[in-house]
């Protein structure tokens, strides 16, 4: 009787500790779970339970329940939250470093480059010496890709963004083509579909092809520029760093698998989604300009010079800038590069579409 007893409790302490060892991570996301990021969201969240078999669970809050989207990442520093799956341009009041891990405009052509730059050139180190100073640790990045600006008028190159007044999120963009001749203004996302109705603006920074589609954007606009240029936005995961250290190794490493696994989705679904708008929209009367190497290019040297400025504010932005750059320049992408590879392919593209002024690839 007595060794039942010992073996009971025994079995008791054991279970008791499995439960014990169990994590659940509060993570807030800006994303609707119906989208297609959020839908994907939901599928982090279920490979992370099934790669831990359990052991690590995830509460997610989707649409910003719990704090404003924009206190995401300091209520998980603070401990309100264990994470935050928002973006990092959200924080640029706390350090303008964080535009450059959110979206280094005019900085790549593909999310492939973009997500290259944080695993093999030397993003990461310089993000996280970024997010620890802030109580939090980087765990990765996932973006959709290049976003397409909507217009109301021809938008087949840099000469085209003279006198163009378009729909504008507030920071560096809006300096940027500000310089480059264009009228930005700030106005909230609601209001662009209104805002081309009535002529206040000629154009549009919404989203990318497909979900301006979704959005209605096409029925006032009739040109859209596809591959865009000029945007690249990169939702991340960032936990506190009292969180993730609490963490085992086995955990972490599932934590990082499934945002590459995400990442990799996120991109493959946006690519098809972006193929079909591109395959149907010429056939409903929408002109789709694929901008020359030469006019991106152009673009690129106005949102470096921009970017140079952005270094200047804090030693975090300068480390960030110069990471950006030395990778640019080491896989050609350089302001004073003129292309190659798919670079050189882009201006073949992008001469076609200046000539035909559309394009369905």
């Amino acid at each position: 009787m007595s060794k039942t007893f010992s073996t009971l409790l025994c079995g008791t302490i054991l279970a008791a500790g499995a439960a014990s060892a169990q994590t659940n991570l509060r993570i807030q996301t800006h994303q609707p779970a119906e989208s297609v990021w959020g839908q994907l969201i939901g599928e982090f969240v279920q490979q992370v339970e099934a790669m831990s078999d359990g052991d690590l669970t995830i509460e997610m809050f989707y649409s910003s329940p719990v704090v404003a989207t924009a206190e995401t990442f300091t209520a998980a520093a603070n401990g309100i939250l264990d994470c935050d799956m928002t973006n990092g341009s959200y924080q640029t009041g706390l350090n303008p470093a964080f535009q450059f891990v959110a979206d280094p405009m005019g900085g790549y052509d593909t999310p492939l480059q973009f997500l290259a730059w944080i695993n093999y050139g030397g993003g990461e180190e310089a993000i996280q010496n970024l997010y620890q100073a802030n109580g939090m640790h980087f765990v990765g990045a996932y973006t959709g890709g290049q976003e397409s600006m909507n217009s109301t008028e021809p938008l087949a190159g840099v000469d085209d963004l003279k006198g163009w007044k378009f729909r504008s999120p507030p920071g560096m963009e809006s300096e940027i083509f500000a310089e480059l001749g264009s009228s930005p203004i700030v106005m909230d996302f609601t209001e662009i579909f209104t805002a081309l109705e009535t002529g206040i603006i000629d154009g549009a920074d919404a989203s990318t092809l497909a979900n301006n589609v979704g959005m209605g954007i096409y029925d006032v606009a009739t040109h859209a520029t596809y591959p865009g240029f000029h945007s690249m936005s990169a939702d991340h995961l960032a936990c506190s760093t009292a969180v993730w250290d609490s963490l085992s190794d086995a955990n972490k490493a599932i934590l990082e698998t499934a945002m590459d696994s995400i990442a990799l989705k996120l991109m493959l679904n946006m690519l098809v989604a972006n193929g079909e708008a591109a395959v149907s929209l010429p056939d409903q009367g929408v002109t789709l300009h694929d901008w020359s190497q030469e006019d991106r290019q152009t673009f690129r040297k106005a949102a470096v010079g921009r970017w140079q400025e952005w270094a200047d504010r804090t030693p975090e932005t300068a480390e960030l800038v110069e990471s950006h750059l030395a990778f640019q320049k080491r896989i050609g992408l350089g302001v004073e590069s003129e292309g190659s590879g798919d670079g050189a392919e882009a201006s073949d593209s992008g001469s076609d579409a200046s000539e035909g002024g559309s394009t369905s690839q």
